[in-house]
């Protein structure tokens, strides 16, 4: 991205603005709000002026190729393997992509569409020279379509997947997992979304007259290093293998600084923070002031009700469900998607981290020569621009509840301690790195347990993710301020921990508590996997096998 230091910066500004001056938005009255039937009838007005730090329209899913839409039907074929397609503009880039011919069309990375209760077929072609496997991010599945590193299967060949899909409508996602290889991988483009639907997201859209892609739109984040000809560069050195790998540009939808026009209506945003290690405290601003926004959903589907809110921590895997109301707004006017400026802790110590020569790019020091500048981790910027380019008479009103949700006190018995930690220079959970015949972790079917994820204080964020179920958060305990002045709850909740989770972020000498059912219809033994979704930190070996016995 070739958004300047000012522009990074000008983001960081708005949380001093938002906090002393209040939420700043369009502050007309209904009648003012209101298009007279006149205006509808009048020709089209001339299209806006570009902003130049914003000049590509975004990519949004359509029926086919780049994340086009593709409602699950039958057999598919998915083959991962390397594919030509432009993240700049006349600057062809040499990408990974999941391939998918159906029904006369082709896909890369195609976002796919279900109905919960429907079955899944799909055989992963491996057309890669190095192994992989797909990870179907977030799904309740037995182990053997999870997709466990044990069955990366090698270049040329493939593997079957065949499962009911028995999860809430929600924004999931499919990524490899192959060990030592997922980071590279995924940040080469092996990326896409799974969404399920039911009733009460079919409800939902109903109500707000949403449409998947065009005004239900998903946004993938991932920031990306291109070089002068539009290629991705992959090349972590040891520090960036240490701290996560982060790039110097933030793609939204594989599209460098991205507008997206609309009209004066309400839009919901599916964002999924899709980078390797980069976290962002995702906020709209209007000027230098704070746009209030609505979280519906979380990793696992709707909450119960809408929760207001001006930002949201979002670490890599999560995903949040938000509405941006936008029907008080006029032509001309423009929200700022941004991630402000936040203290990323990273280097709380840096006991048995890497010597500080090979600490990668941060935030002091000097980036070295013939390399691109890369924005610390915590740097404000700017990611996407929306424009409003249409008034129009829409009239709905956001529900008051969204879903069914049943809620946990977390009575259980004693918490399992799960501890955080680095030693000798690699990551560790439970003391433990990845070993692959052993499952240190190991719980009974059909039960409930607590766990307590303990980062420790010398330490660096994580963000925890279990293979296989959701979980509820129940409590945070020793968080940063940052942290605790989102909480809702007495407990510490910020509003994107109300929901079903398959991924919590956790701050270090922070203590997390989540309550997980381990009830399941699959036969046999289970082998899941837990594991720091910075995925230098998973290849590194920051994941242990979790065995549900029978």
């Amino acid at each position: 991205m070739t958004t300047n230091r000012r522009k990074w910066l000008l983001a960081a500004g708005a949380t001093a603005a938002g906090a002393a001056g209040g939420l700043v938005w369009w502050r007309r009255t209904r009648e003012e709000r209101t298009m007279p039937p006149e205006r509808a009838a009048q020709p089209a007005l001339p299209p806006l002026p570009l902003d130049p730090d914003f000049p590509n329209p975004l990519a949004r899913p359509g029926t086919d190729g780049i994340n086009g839409i593709l409602d699950v039907g039958g057999m598919l074929t998915i083959v991962a393997k390397p594919v030509r397609h432009a993240l700049e503009p006349g600057k062809s880039a040499s990408l990974l992509g999941f391939e998918v011919e159906h029904l006369g069309k082709r896909y890369i990375n195609p976002l796919l569409r279900i109905r919960s209760g429907g079955q899944f077929r799909a055989r992963f072609w491996n057309a890669l020279e190095d192994p992989s496997i797909i990870h179907w991010h977030g799904l309740k599945l037995d182990s053997n379509n999870d997709g466990h590193p044990h069955y990366a299967v090698a270049g040329g060949a493939t593997y079957d997947y065949q499962f009911t899909v028995t999860n809430r409508a929600a924004t999931y996602w499919y990524h490899p997992h192959p060990h030592h290889h997922t980071g590279r991988q995924v940040y080469l483009g092996l990326t896409g979304l799974f969404v399920v639907e039911d009733a009460e997201e079919l409800a939902l859209g109903e109500a707000l007259d949403l449409s998947l892609g065009a005004t239900d739109i998903p946004l993938i984040i991932q920031d990306r290093t291109l070089d002068k000809n539009g290629q991705i560069r992959f090349a972590p050195e040891d520090g960036e293998r240490f701290d996560g790998y982060r790039g110097a540009a933030v793609l939204v939808n594989g599209t460098p600084r991205p507008y997206l026009d609309t009209a004066t209506r309400i839009l919901r945003f599916r964002i999924l923070n899709g980078s390797n290690a980069r976290m962002y405290r995702v906020a709209f601003r209007q000027g230098e002031n704070l746009v209030a926004f609505q979280v519906i959903g979380t990793d696992g589907g709707l909450l119960p009700g809408p929760q207001s809110a001006q930002e949201v921590f979002l670490s890599p895997s999560e995903r949040v469900d938000v509405l941006l109301d936008l029907r008080a707004a006029r032509r001309g006017d423009t929200v700022t998607l941004s991630s402000l400026a936040f203290d990323p802790m990273e280097h709380e110590s840096h006991a048995g981290a890497p010597a500080p020569e090979h600490t990668g790019h941060h935030a002091n020091a000097a980036p070295a020569p013939a390399k691109v500048a890369i924005p610390a981790e915590g740097d404000a910027m700017d990611l996407m621009k929306i424009r409003v380019t249409t008034e129009n008479t829409y009239d709905r009103t956001i529900p008051r509840t969204l879903a069914r949700f049943m809620a946990d006190d977390g009575t259980l018995a004693r918490p399992r301690l799960i501890t955080l930690d680095v030693k000798g220079g690699r990551w560790r959970i439970n003391g433990r790195t990845y070993e692959q015949r052993e499952t240190p972790i190991v719980v009974k079917r059909d039960t409930r347990e607590l766990w307590d994820i303990n980062n420790a204080k010398r330490s660096m964020p994580h963000p925890f993710h279990i293979h296989g179920f959701q979980f509820k958060v129940i409590s945070r305990k020793g968080s940063p301020e940052q942290q605790s002045r989102l909480a809702v709850t007495p407990a510490g909740l910020s509003c994107t921990d109300l929901g079903w989770k398959d991924t919590v972020l956790t701050w270090p000498g922070e203590t997390v508590r989540i309550a997980i059912d381990f009830t399941h219809p699959y036969p046999g033994d289970q082998v899941y996997m837990v594991h720091c979704h910075n995925l230098e930190h998973e290849d590194g070996g920051m994941m242990v096998n979790m065995k549900v016995a029978s």
